[in-house]
């Protein structure tokens, strides 16, 4: 299939903008949360959100397959093309009124990511970005940051829903990364994280365990505006892998040697 980017990220943004509206309208009013783990939560709002951005792809192309976080699976007439919808990343932080998060939406073509969108409805910012075509911010270009010390750097990280089960473990990493760079922030949206990075107000960022619809777009996003990613290892990146390291490039190689030797400190045999 011939894929039109300008077409799927019109699509793209129509599902996006009204799925905002419904979240900037909401973020601050009560709302009805469920728990799909103990501390893996899930409001209305992102159901409702997910439904809006599925209505939007199917209407336009009927025969995409579909995944989103909130149990969507549309297995297509069209196995090559796929969308990967997070309604609404950083739920913990809407739920609590915290203007951290965000909705993130990409389009994965013969299982490489073409486009990602990556939209925060109340900051209004809207990041995009298609492959071998740049990353933009509200339509202008961004790029990583130059900045070339880990010892100067700012970096992002985040930590997974088994965080009470493997808490030695998680900050292990974090207590390294912290004696090493100038400081770190645990925003609550890794798909905002990493945009973040593309848009050089983070130098680095490090997680765990993220899914798919954590991190296509925003991966993408970051390698369009400069940045790099592998695992911890420095291996290649997958959206399907288990670590996520990000970077301007610059940093790269020292982030990937400090992940690599927490790594082996804390193998279990």
């Amino acid at each position: 299939m011939i894929v039109d980017t300008d077409q799927l990220l019109e699509v793209a943004w129509q599902g996006a903008s009204a799925a905002g509206q419904l979240i900037q309208e909401s973020w601050q009013k009560p709302k009805s949360i469920e728990y799909k783990g103990a501390i893996d939560l899930v409001t209305s709002v992102d159901r409702e959100s997910e439904r809006i951005i599925i209505a939007a792809i199917q209407h336009y192309f009927p025969d995409h397959s579909i995944v989103g976080e909130e149990e969507t699976i549309v297995h297509g007439a069209d196995q090559e093309c796929r969308w990967i919808v997070d309604p609404l990343d950083g739920t913990t932080n809407f739920a609590h009124g915290y203007p951290q998060f965000c909705i993130s939406i990409a389009f994965e073509n013969r299982g490489i990511v073409m486009l990602g969108l990556v939209y925060d409805p109340v900051h209004q910012e809207c990041f995009k970005a298609v492959r071998d075509g740049g990353a933009r911010l509200n339509g202008a270009t961004i790029h990583v940051s130059p900045l070339a010390q880990l010892d100067e750097a700012l970096l992002g990280t985040g930590f997974p829903y088994d965080r009470r089960d493997f808490a030695d473990l998680y900050l292990s990493y974090f207590k390294a990364f912290m004696v090493r760079s100038q400081g770190v922030r645990r925003g609550g949206s890794a798909a905002l994280d990493l945009c973040y990075v593309a848009s050089g107000r983070l130098d680095g960022f490090w997680e765990m365990k993220l899914k798919p619809w954590d991190v296509a777009a925003g991966a993408l996003i970051v390698t369009e505006a400069g940045g790099v990613l592998s695992d911890f290892s420095g291996n290649a990146f997958s959206i399907y892998g288990q670590e996520t390291l990000a970077s301007n490039g610059l940093i790269q190689r020292e982030m990937v040697e400090i992940a690599s030797a927490v790594a082996r400190e804390t193998r279990v045999d």
